[in-house]
């Protein structure tokens, strides 16, 4: 009998101890990979984690081409984004933020005591990470999401 192919070319679970953090980094988050093409195969994913610590805020940032699922597992995400990151908006446990790409944007732990805990998934492989030196506002315009769905 011989062995499937599917066998080693199928489901791949990635233990939490086994997430790569040598992967592209912004100041003020750590992300660490789960699934990638050298991981386990992925052709047009990118998954991962990304911490950001109490108080912590990342510097403003965009990934190119691609796009962006951000899922809060734990803590509060604070998201400004724009030319000067003059809009802002904020998630947490159970949410999900979408950035379309080139959004010039920065996570920011809306906690002052408790890590910010998320998941990461890209619409591609390319760890796509351009840190930007822009002029952000002082005080942001509060956005609040809303769809036809959802009003």
């Amino acid at each position: 009998m011989s062995e499937s192919k599917w066998k080693y070319h199928g489901v791949r679970v990635v233990k939490a101890g086994e997430l790569d953090t040598n992967t592209a980094q912004t100041p003020g988050m750590n992300r660490a990979a789960a699934i990638t093409h050298a991981r386990c195969g992925a052709e047009k994913l990118w998954a991962g984690t990304v911490v950001i610590h109490a108080k912590a805020k990342t510097g403003a940032h965009h990934h190119g081409p691609v796009e962006s699922v951000i899922y809060v597992v734990a803590g509060r995400a604070r998201m400004r984004w724009g030319e000067n990151l003059e809009f802002v908006a904020e998630a947490g446990p159970g949410d999900f933020i979408h950035v379309p790409p080139f959004v010039p944007h920065q996570e920011i732990n809306a906690s002052d005591i408790e890590p910010l805990s998320c998941v990461l998934v890209r619409s591609g492989q390319e760890p796509v990470v351009v840190n930007l030196d822009i002029p952000a506002v002082e005080k942001p315009e509060n956005v609040r999401w809303s769809d036809d769905l959802h009003k």
